[in-house]
């Protein structure tokens, strides 16, 4: 009984702390979509891009990780505002933004490929391994550094859409944007602001991903659908939704593993999203 415990245990908590990827990798996918009405999923393929820049420049030139985030999320967020320069220029709408960063995707994982190749790499770090004992329970660092970020991003996203006028200028824009502008609001201007942190928030992911897992291209798709299911549980626009619905669904899937099967775990997300969905439309 005592095992059994402690298993159940360990599997809630892995699951708590794959919640914060989920979370943090919803977290920009929410936003663009709830605020500026952008479904984004290039997001996924600039997560993995940065991921493997942190590769690169950890194995080949020896930057810290934290360093490499600290790189990344400025060249993230100026890569997000060109690439939200060509919506506004061609005046992308909702679906349509829906196909062309599905190409976009298709053309990052294309360079990821040509670049490093298909083959999977795997970013060894001295502290991969290390981990902090709670009694039973083993918590890993990498795992819990992960999200701590999430939680710090999203509170300071809940934090500048709530009580700053940033925030309530861009909640505003999305909500009516031509009484906004009556009001002097440049919704333009302020959307290219969140574009830009919304890709900057996907380089962060990339640098977890890159030290947590395993790369290959391949897995862009395969995250994709776990974490669409994230931002829509957790409410579009909403950063704190997102990782709570990033939790939920990483328990869920931990638990599934420990518990019933490992192969029942991709259909937990959907499922969730199913029954929440036939309860209370949330799109």
């Amino acid at each position: 009984m005592l095992m059994t415990l402690a298993l159940f245990l360990q599997s809630a908590v892995g699951g708590i702390l794959l919640g914060g990827i989920y979370g943090l990798l919803a977290m920009g996918l929410s936003l663009s979509w709830g605020l500026l009405k952008l479904v984004n999923l290039s997001h996924f393929a600039l997560a993995f891009l940065g991921a493997y820049l942190t590769y690169q420049l950890g194995t080949v030139y020896g930057v810290p990780a934290y360093l490499s985030a600290l790189l990344i999320a400025p060249l993230f967020f100026a890569l997000g505002i060109a690439l939200h320069s060509v919506f506004v220029r061609f005046k992308v709408k909702e679906f349509a933004s829906l196909l062309v960063t599905f190409g976009v995707t298709i053309l990052i994982e294309s360079l990821i490929q040509w670049v490093w190749s298909a083959d999977f790499l795997r970013y060894e770090t001295p502290y991969a391994q290390t981990t902090i004992r709670l009694g039973p329970i083993f918590v890993p660092v990498l795992d819990l550094s992960a999200f701590a970020c999430a939680g710090v991003l999203a509170g300071a996203a809940w934090y500048a859409l709530n009580k700053t006028m940033l925030g309530k200028a861009l909640r505003a824009a999305a909500h009516d944007a031509p009484v906004a502008s009556a009001f002097g609001i440049n919704s333009t201007r302020v959307s290219y602001i969140l574009a830009g942190l919304c890709s900057a928030t996907a380089g962060i992911a990339g640098v977890f991903i890159a030290l947590i897992g395993t790369l290959a291209p391949s897995q862009i798709e395969a995250w994709i659908g776990v974490v669409f299911a994230v931002a829509i549980i957790g409410g579009l626009g909403s950063p704190i939704g997102a990782l709570g619905a990033g939790m939920l669904i990483g328990v869920a899937e931990s638990l599934t593993m420990s518990v019933v099967n490992p192969a029942w775990a991709p259909l937990v997300a959907f499922s969730v999203l199913i029954v929440i969905l036939l309860r209370k439309p949330v799109i």
